[in-house]
């Protein structure tokens, strides 16, 4: 006979919890998405923009550095491809993306 109490209370109870508890459950994901947000997704868009601005402006004398590591002047641009001077007479074609910086003229000279 308990039984039937209890069930009827918790019943009652569970539709005024359920009203104001699915807007707070929603409240620590919203949370998390704006954290995210400001540690990981804005940080790498920034980068991306900084690095195709970066890809976009290699112009033929640039001294660069390649994604692998690679350190040399450029020689000629195309729109997909840069050749890479890596030693007198060595030229090396790279895709304009894996230019990974600029580096001040004169670099290769003190390398």
């Amino acid at each position: 006979m308990m039984s039937f109490f209890i069930s009827d209370v918790m019943a009652e109870g569970g539709d005024a919890a359920a009203g104001q508890g699915g807007l707070l459950g929603f409240l620590p994901l919203l949370i998390i998405f704006v954290i995210f947000y400001f540690l990981i997704i804005r940080p790498q868009v920034k980068r991306a923009k900084e690095h195709k601005k970066l890809t976009e402006s290699v112009a033929k004398g640039d001294e660069v550095v390649t994604g692998g590591g690679l350190l040399g002047k450029v020689a000629d641009v195309n729109d997909n491809f840069v050749t890479l001077e890596i030693s007198e007479g060595t030229e090396v074609k790279i895709q304009r993306q894996s230019v990974a910086s600029l580096v001040p003229k004169g670099t290769i000279k003190s390398a």
